[in-house]
């Protein structure tokens, strides 16, 4: 069939050696981009898994820090790497100041960078944000010590953006120490941004020291409730970061630290102008509340401040390092006190002022109770006031205002307190004086007190005391009042009146706590010496105590008494006591009548002056030296008796009382303690008015007397006089003189009072006619042995 119009023209017919050649080129081509895209994608693998093992190169790492410094922060970047999720990520980043390049103000772990890529091409800015996502932030140890708190912000999220001249950052989040840290803010950047000034080394380790410090404080707290919340939002500018606005805020519950816990917190603060403003800081534990605001001027360094708690404070300062301040205090109910006050921290000294009130429910202190304390007080560092002071107490209150200002303190003080309670708060030498009181009821005491300082030594003011039965060093009295006198280191007691059940005493006494003495002027008394004396001083008892008083004497003293060894003692003390007293002497008392007489007593002597007294129906004068030391118990009296009855006297040294007549003479003497051999002395004696031989000692002479001239016998011998000296324990005379109408005795000898016995020769002599017969007399001669009290008389010649 011839072909028609329509069918389509024979094909060329292609070679089959051509076609073979050009299918093993295509299927080359294929082989090849196969390989090629292999390659290509093992490349880009390799590629990232190099960047995001070994990072960039120190250009990539210096280009971003060159950016990092175009946006106002000054860093620098450790490794540069790209995660294929995260994109382009900064690692061990550390952030200085632009100040100070040396010290790193933080290290953050890794930081995700939003780059421009096209800017990067064009060699523009090509930073646009940086991300920070769960890295940790740590701050530099300025002291190196690896046992130092570790400041650090963990968990820590950032979104930050970088417009043209401005930082801001979208949200920040962390845990600092505990303490869940979010904040928001914008700083301005602009290009032609230059530091102020460089920081030193040592102000830069301030810094960082102030920022370890909180974070070791805050490392001490207990967040039981959960990690507080602290909001800050800022704005300023980079280059006057010092005039930046920061509001902040903290938030939190049930945290504690140590043993105290606080139930909630709330703080509130702003900083602008360069002024720190703490509008709201509040707190409340288990049983009070804590409120305060105050101010802070950074350009003048003068702040304000008011406070209002009812906190447990001893605990609360416990727990955050000031336990000292009232380590010595117990407190049953919380502490109310509210202050307000100012500072200035300019000077080289602090400056403050303060003013409040405080009060206190039930409370001790160092070992004393109260039952409360309310004052109102203001301070400055120079002046100080307390107002209205209020304090209760078991035993009464005390109602004070106390003002100290330079050149001029005033303190008045009401009291019904027993002063004992305050005992442990005294200082040693008036906690030994209020220990010798015992009060069985308070006494009340009002002084008004003003001086140029606060200084005791400078005090002057009058006031007046009352003292219901009271003892003092262990003896009672049954009231007392005084008006006080103050000045000069000194505390005067004047138109004192004491009572005791046996008399009474008035009279002005200085207690000088500055000479360590007491004065005494014209202290009049009717009191008992041997009790009363303690009041003066307790070691003068061993000088009244020998002298034991039938009723309270009439006592006038005048002097001076010195104490913590002092030596200026010399007190006089006039005695008239008309029932008389006892004294114990030589082994024996002595009852003496009515007695008067002066003493005085000086430091280490006690002189009798003037004495009068009646003994044994007659009269005693003398004066006496007595030595009180504790090596010298040495004393020295001269004596003259008159009408003295012989009888009582032997009877009371010698057990006898069959002598007659009465006793003159004068003795001077002086001895040791109570040895009696160590007595040396000479006196005078004479016996009248008595039968001589009467005397035990003589009795057996008047047999022999009456032999010689009968009719004699006791009637003609009425004196006898004697000379006499004293040693060793024996009396010794050689004019022992008995006169008669008939007849004289003379004699000569020893007698021993010690041990009783004697050594005694007499001779009998005739007066009168029978003078003539003087030879024959001598024949008569008699001596006397044995004891006093039976005596053996025999001729001598015989």
């Amino acid at each position: 069939m011839p072909p028609s119009v329509i069918d389509l023209p024979p094909r060329r017919k292609i070679a089959a050696g051509f076609y073979r050649r050009w299918t093993w080129r295509r299927q080359l081509i294929a082989t090849g981009a196969r390989l090629l895209i292999l390659a290509v994608i093992a490349l880009f693998f390799w590629g990232g898994w190099y960047l995001a093992n070994k990072g960039f190169g120190r250009q990539w790492r210096t280009t971003v820090a060159d950016q990092l410094r175009e946006r106002g922060i000054e860093a620098s970047v450790r490794r540069l790497t790209l995660d294929p999720f995260r994109g382009l990520v900064a690692q061990d980043v550390r952030i200085y100041d632009f100040k100070n390049h040396d010290k790193p103000l933080a290290v953050i772990s890794e930081v995700s960078l939003d780059l421009n890529y096209a800017a990067l091409l064009h060699h523009q800015p090509f930073l646009n944000a940086v991300e920070i996502r769960d890295a940790n932030v740590t701050f530099p140890n300025p002291g190196g010590d690896p046992r130092a708190p570790r400041a650090n912000l963990k968990n820590f999220h950032a979104h930050i953006f970088f417009p043209p001249e401005q930082i801001y950052i979208k949200k920040a989040e962390g845990i600092f120490c505990g303490i869940r840290v979010s904040a928001t803010g914008k700083l301005l950047k602009r290009g032609d941004f230059q530091p102020e000034r460089v920081l030193s080394e040592e102000e830069w380790n301030q810094r960082w020291r102030s920022v370890q410090r909180v974070a070791a404080e805050l490392q001490a707290f207990n967040f039981a409730g959960g990690p507080p919340t602290l909001q800050i939002d800022f704005t300023g500018d980079v280059s006057d970061l010092e005039n930046a606005r920061v509001s902040l805020s903290l938030r939190g519950e049930r945290f504690s630290r140590g043993a105290y816990e606080i139930k909630t917190f709330y703080a509130a603060a702003e900083w602008s102008e360069r002024r720190l403003r703490l509008t709201t800081l509040e707190w409340s534990d288990p049983v009070g509340e804590f409120s305060g605001q105050g101010l802070w001027n950074l350009a003048d360094k003068h702040g304000t401040f008011q406070i209002h708690s009812s906190v447990q404070l001893k605990e609360a300062l416990t727990a955050v390092g000031f336990e000292k301040i009232l380590a010595d205090a117990t407190f049953v109910s919380p502490p109310q006190l509210e202050l307000s006050g100012s500072f200035n921290l300019a000077a080289a000294e602090p400056h403050w002022s303060v003013i409040g009130r405080v009060a206190l429910g039930e409370f001790t202190y160092k070992a004393v109770s109260a039952l409360g304390l309310t004052a109102d007080f203001s301070w400055n560092g120079e002046r100080t006031m307390l107002r209205e002071v209020r304090l209760r107490h078991a035993s009464g209150e005390i109602l004070a205002n106390l003002l100290d200002t330079p050149g001029d303190f005033r303190l008045t003080v009401e009291s019904s307190v027993n002063p004992a309670a305050f005992r442990s708060l005294s200082t040693e030498g008036l906690h030994e004086f209020l220990g010798e009181w015992e009060w069985s009821r308070s006494p009340s005491l009002r002084f008004n007190i003003h001086g140029p300082s606060h200084d005791p030594a400078t005090w002057q003011g009058e006031g007046a005391a009352t003292l219901g039965r009271t003892r003092f060093r262990g003896v009672w009295l049954e009231s007392l009042s005084a008006n006080l006198r103050f000045g000069e280191k000194a505390v005067t007691f004047d138109n004192l009146v004491v009572r005791r059940e046996e008399g009474t005493g008035t009279g002005s006494f200085t207690f000088d706590y500055g000479k360590h003495e007491v004065r005494l002027r014209e202290v009049k008394t009717t009191l008992r010496p041997a009790e009363i004396i303690y009041w003066i001083e307790p070691k003068l008892f061993n000088v009244v105590a020998p002298y034991k008083f039938h009723g309270p004497p009439h006592l006038t003293a005048n002097g001076v008494v010195q104490y913590r060894g002092g030596k200026n003692t010399h007190l006089d003390i006039a005695i008239d006591a008309p029932a008389g007293l006892d004294y114990f002497f030589l082994g024996k008392t002595l009852s003496f009548g009515k007695t008067r007489g002066d003493v005085l007593i000086t430091d280490d002597r006690v002189q009798l002056i003037g004495i009068e007294g009646q003994l044994f129906d007659g009269t005693v004068k003398g004066a006496a030296d007595i030595s009180v030391a504790r090596q010298d118990k040495s004393y020295s009296a001269s004596i003259a008796v008159e009408g003295i009855e012989f009888p009582s006297l032997t009877d009371l040294y010698f057990k006898y009382e069959t002598a007659h007549g009465q006793l003159s003479g004068t003795y001077d003497f002086k001895g040791v303690g109570d040895d009696a051999k160590s007595m040396r002395g000479n006196g005078k004696i004479r016996i009248s008015n008595g039968n001589v031989f009467a005397i035990p000692v003589l009795g057996p002479l008047s047999g022999f007397v009456a032999e010689i001239f009968p009719g004699a016998g006791y009637s003609v011998a009425k004196e006898a006089t004697s000379s006499f000296t004293i040693k060793d324990g024996v009396i010794h005379t050689d004019d022992f003189k008995v006169s008669g109408k008939l007849f004289g005795m003379i004699g000569h000898g020893d007698v021993y009072f010690v041990n009783g016995t004697l050594d005694f020769d007499v001779r009998i002599n005739a007066s009168g006619p029978g003078l003539l017969l003087t030879p024959v007399y001598k024949l008569f001669e008699y001596k006397g042995e044995g004891n006093l009290s039976k005596p053996n008389w025999h001729p001598k010649r015989f």
